[in-house]
């Protein structure tokens, strides 16, 4: 896999990404985040299944939905919809003094990824809905969700819980939104062409 994965990474150089994400991809194996009948499309560029169908996402949708997101280091980050915890593992490896949640509604999901990830101590899954997002650790500089929200409908709960300034990075039908707040004013971008499981309300 070591070939496949290095031809990844070139790709993901090619396209023009930071090196610091192609850093974090580098030191993340995404072998040991998807089912063991799946392992030999690790470096494929593709999304690959996980459980009750969730989806681990194609790297390069990974690698453009972190330079959208904008971590830095000392941040708070909140990911809703975590599954397997790879890109937890790639925040966690960029902002390596930061604090990052991840919320799984999928049992399963949620278990096998924090014992894959028990080694990264500011890393934090719990196993709920993110409907509601984590308002006991709010505010957060960065909120990812990793699913597509229904009709442009961002709950205006998670918006309540970023912290001003700071970044959400939502799927919205095949399109990434960019929302910022900045002084109390919000801005979104969209970011066309993508696909994403839908938001799941309840286990």
């Amino acid at each position: 896999m070591i070939v496949q994965k290095e031809k990844l990474l070139i790709s993901l150089k090619n396209q023009g990404y930071s090196d610091e994400i192609i850093k974090a991809f580098a030191k993340i194996d995404r072998e040991f985040f998807v089912p063991d009948q799946v392992k030999i499309y690790s470096y494929d560029d593709i999304a690959l299944p996980l459980d009750d169908g969730s989806t681990i996402s194609q790297p390069s949708t990974i690698a453009f939905t972190l330079s959208l997101l904008e971590p830095k280091q000392g941040q708070s980050i909140l990911e809703i919809g975590s599954g397997s915890g790879y890109v937890l593992a790639l925040i966690s490896e960029i902002v390596k003094n930061g604090k990052i949640y991840g919320l799984e509604i999928n049992q399963n999901l949620a278990i096998k990824s924090k014992k894959l990830l028990e080694k990264n101590l500011n890393i934090e899954i719990l196993n709920r809905s993110g409907l509601e997002g984590l308002p006991e650790q709010a505010p957060f500089d960065r909120i990812l969700i990793s699913a597509s929200c229904p009709d442009r409908g961002i709950p205006y709960s998670l918006l309540s819980q970023l912290r001003d300034p700071g970044i959400i990075i939502a799927p919205v039908g095949t399109s990434l939104l960019k929302i910022r707040k900045i002084n109390k004013i919000v801005s979104e971008e969209e970011f066309p062409g993508f696909s994403f499981v839908p938001f799941v309300l309840k286990s």
